[in-house]
């Protein structure tokens, strides 16, 4: 075999940790919210932007077109999204939070502020370092 390392190799590490991440958060929500990983991807989404389309988040959010819709219309059945024809494009859906789902947005805020103070809490005098970085990455790759 080659010199080669999977478990050091950088964008090995950060799809782990960021699956790893997403678990250990999603364990704050699902219980009460009963919404999945990409449900909470698209609500969240939903409340820092407004209306937009489906297209829009998958290509925000980093996730397939296809997980997207599902999240939306299992979201639309539980109240949280509402749809309708994008005014521009009658071919597209735009999707927004309903007032149940900025109800949700509402408690899940402070829930996602705290897990993150509790993650940088963890990296201590790092966390702004480790920050910085992870923006430099996002900017290089973006």
């Amino acid at each position: 075999m080659s010199g080669f390392d999977l478990d050091g190799f950088l964008p090995y590490q950060l799809t782990v940790l960021a699956g790893r991440m997403s678990r250990a958060f999603s364990e704050r929500y699902r219980q009460k919210f009963g919404i999945s990983i990409p449900e909470w991807r698209v609500v969240a989404h939903l409340s820092q932007t407004g209306p937009v389309s489906v297209r829009e988040i998958f290509e925000r959010v980093d996730m397939d077109k296809s997980k997207v819709s599902r999240a939306a219309a299992r979201l639309e059945v539980a109240g949280y999204v509402t749809k309708r024809p994008h005014p521009e494009d009658r071919r597209l859906v735009e999707l927004s939070l309903s007032d149940k789902g900025k109800a949700m947005m509402a408690e899940l805020g402070p829930i996602a502020d705290s897990f993150e103070t509790e993650m940088l809490g963890e990296l201590g005098p790092e966390a702004e370092d480790f920050r910085r970085a992870v923006r430099r990455l996002l900017e290089m790759t973006g």
